[in-house]
């Protein structure tokens, strides 16, 4: 019943004219979107139109919220879905934008918390997204990553790329997939391509993914969608086996866009 007035709604709201300004800010502000064909460009201004109206917006850090923001972060993260099955990441109530590289507050101790290891003290960043929370990002990475690709480097699909991750109930680099023979290759291929960056870093050999990804499992997967999106002949080039798996995953091929 609920699912059937989710779709009603839905429904509605995509029958509705896309506002001309919104497609403007698309084009400013998303590199990727001159890329598509007519019609993913159509799916995708839907996809946007549904994201902005179900999610909670906040500007934190004296950001004062805008159409610009809400539609250059959403046309990123709505990217993603163009190729699978979704649910309009329904793990993501809660997207919170500050204007710039903030350091969050100091994790407090609970009441019978003993202290075993040293607190970590808390760095900057430019995005973060909780398992069990909100996605937070910073509007000038998101705006930088979105009309500048090719460096690899964009803060959206990163975070978001987690929060597909993390639909099966854990963070661990792999997504909820089509069937065993899918996960088979997934587990293999990523597992051994994980390692190698791992390797490559432990001993300071330069590599093609970001040396970031070597830190676990779920950051590998969501460094290598960056690059995926961002990054496409050079990772045919560099690293051919986790592009195919990326492509079979997120169903779109970047690299023939950019050819």
């Amino acid at each position: 019943m609920f699912q059937w007035f989710a779709n009603h709604r839905r429904k509605k709201l995509t029958k509705a004219p896309f506002p001309s300004a919104w497609e403007d800010i698309i084009w400013r502000n998303v590199a990727h979107y001159c890329m598509l064909e007519d019609a993913e460009r159509s799916h995708l201004r839907a996809l946007v139109q549904i994201f902005i109206a179900e999610k909670n917006w906040e500007g934190c850090g004296g950001l004062e919220l805008t159409d610009e923001i809400r539609v250059t972060i959403s046309a990123q993260a709505c990217l993603l879905l163009l190729g699978i099955p979704h649910n309009f990441y329904q793990n993501v109530h809660s997207i919170i934008v500050y204007p710039s590289t903030v350091v969050p507050p100091q994790r407090k101790l609970g009441f019978f918390e003993n202290i075993l290891a040293p607190i970590e003290i808390s760095q900057p960043i430019i995005g973060q997204a909780f398992h069990q929370g909100p996605v937070i990002l910073i509007w000038d990475a998101v705006l930088h990553g979105g009309r500048h690709p090719g460096s690899g480097y964009n803060v959206v699909y990163h975070e978001f790329a987690h929060k597909l991750d993390m639909l099966d109930g854990a963070a661990d680099g792999t997504p909820p997939l089509q069937d065993r023979d899918e996960y088979a290759d997934w587990v293999s291929t990523c597992s051994r391509e994980y390692l190698r960056l791992k390797h490559d870093v432990e001993r300071g050999r330069k590599s093609f993914l970001n040396a970031y990804g070597a830190t676990d499992e779920a950051e590998f997967f969501a460094v290598a969608t960056e690059q995926f999106f961002d990054q496409p002949m050079e990772m045919i080039s560099h690293a051919p086996d986790i592009y195919r798996v990326l492509k079979e995953y997120y169903r779109q091929d970047p690299a023939d866009r950019v050819s």
